[in-house]
């Protein structure tokens, strides 16, 4: 997470304290980097702070993305999402069923839905208003390009009917298969496929005409 975020609870050393991702990030976890995300939920739940500690590294990150996309670059309230979504992992862990749904699969699905609160809270916002999101481009041109291309994929997908744009996200954003994504809608697969399709119509015509603007070209 981007230094000045605020941290993403992660219980490694008593109920108050918290964990920032960064320094999670930073922690020395190589030998356990082929552990599961369900082993190390189940680790935390039966006391292993540690695991909680790389569950956030790994986990927090791609929920804070996610969150953005989903709340139209709003890094603020992306970060609300994502501390909220962790705590109410952290909540569930003793309790987690193994085999029934992966961990990554039921935090999007939680993710999607806090996130789909908020925007109901907020309908009638401006999508020019929408903040634009961070930006570590090398150089002061490629940086308006990239910050030009994610405030305008940001402001599309805030145009999409709300199923159509956690379908799209998940699915070519996030790197989600389409039954993990009929997972968190709760949907068949097919009717995941029809969300997809008809996002990236939609989209396509959405930002089609500027094309040349944003620095796309044909293959």
């Amino acid at each position: 997470m981007p230094g000045g975020c605020r941290p993403v609870p992660a219980p490694v050393a008593g109920a108050q304290d918290r964990v920032y991702v960064s320094d999670a990030m930073d922690m020395a976890f190589d030998a356990q980097t082929e552990v599961s995300d369900e082993a190390l939920l189940v680790a935390f739940g039966n006391g292993d702070r540690e695991a909680a500690a790389m569950l956030t590294a790994r986990l927090a990150p791609r929920v804070l993305g996610f969150a953005a996309r989903m709340l139209g670059g709003d890094r603020h309230e992306a970060e609300d999402v994502t501390q909220e979504a962790m705590l109410r992992l952290w909540k569930i862990a003793p309790e987690w069923r193994q085999g029934e749904a992966k961990v990554s699969t039921w935090l999007y699905r939680v993710t999607s839905n806090l996130c789909t609160d908020r925007l109901r809270k907020k309908r009638g916002v401006d999508i020019d208003a929408i903040p634009e999101p961070a930006d570590d481009a090398p150089g002061v041109a490629a940086g308006m390009m990239q910050a030009a291309r994610a405030r305008a994929l940001e402001a599309a997908l805030a145009e999409l009917p709300e199923r159509q744009r956690i379908a799209v996200t998940l699915r070519h954003l996030e790197g989600q298969t389409n039954p993990e994504i009929a997972e968190v809608l709760e949907i068949s697969v097919e009717a995941v496929e029809s969300l997809t399709a008809r996002g990236k119509r939609t989209l396509a015509a959405l930002l089609g005409h500027r094309r040349e603007e944003l620095g796309y070209v044909e293959d």
